[in-house]
């Protein structure tokens, strides 16, 4: 789904950007300050989901509402609140908005979202290059991969992404512990955090992301995470990360 976000705020933009950019099925397409300019990526087709502040300059969320509504279908462009203020929840939802988030926007609140719009039949795919019977090039949809290639010292190598323990950063470098080996790649936890789908891998610490389906038990604020052939390891879980992450636990 092509998104924009309307907000006039740097941060918010800052915050939904990163969340939009690790889900595999949203684009994000632009950001504005200016819902003017937000109405007219809407009148042109250009988006199919917005987020949107209430409280701007020139127009207010709710009237911005109003002129979407009559500008296109409601069903082509749908629209996710995010505001600080929880009093317009109720006319928010009378104007057949998929949800409303009140910042601060946790990622797992943000995600909860957006699952709403998801269709696996539909948006979990990748696209391919195919020639048609009259020789143009068309796009085909296939089943989303289950693997990454990660750049060591002298090549890419292909990981399996259901044989990924956890990750641990070491500067410009990142530690992938699988079932079999430790792999060294050549890249940042950042950048790392941005190939690994979001619903099965978490970042719990600035230098540890974990495979959610390969955590043993949680105690005392450490994961522990069994690894055929070795110790348990341990993985200490970062205050900056600790709410976020026992949220999607409980979740």
């Amino acid at each position: 789904m092509r998104c924009l976000i309307v907000d006039d705020e740097p941060l918010a933009h800052a915050v939904l950007s990163d969340y939009i950019r690790k889900v595999p099925f949203l684009e994000l397409v632009g950001a504005t300050t200016s819902p003017i300019d937000a109405l007219t990526y809407v009148q042109r087709g250009e988006v199919d989901l917005v987020f949107l502040d209430i409280q701007m300059p020139e127009l207010t969320g709710m009237q911005f509402l109003k002129l979407v509504e009559r500008a296109v279908d409601n069903h082509t462009c749908r629209v996710i609140l995010t505001t600080a203020y929880s009093s317009y929840a109720l006319e928010g939802y009378e104007h057949n908005v998929v949800d409303y988030l009140l910042k601060p926007v946790s990622f797992e609140r943000f995600y909860k979202a957006v699952q709403k719009l998801y269709s696996p039949a539909q948006s979990a795919v990748s696209v391919s290059s195919s020639i048609s019977e009259n020789g143009q090039h068309t796009q085909t949809e296939s089943a989303p991969k289950d693997f990454i290639f990660i750049k060591t010292e002298y090549r890419l190598q292909r990981i399996s992404l259901s044989d990924i323990l956890y990750c641990e950063g070491l500067k410009d470098y990142v530690s992938i512990y699988t079932v079999t080996e430790r792999i060294l790649a050549l890249q940042t936890m950042k950048s790392l955090e941005e190939k690994l789908p979001s619903i099965q891998f978490v970042r719990v610490h600035k230098s540890y992301i974990v495979a959610l389906n390969r955590i043993e038990s949680i105690e005392r604020n450490r994961i522990y995470i069994n690894q055929p052939g070795h110790a348990q390891a341990v993985v200490p879980i970062g205050e900056t990360y600790r709410d976020a992450f026992y949220r999607l636990i409980e979740e």
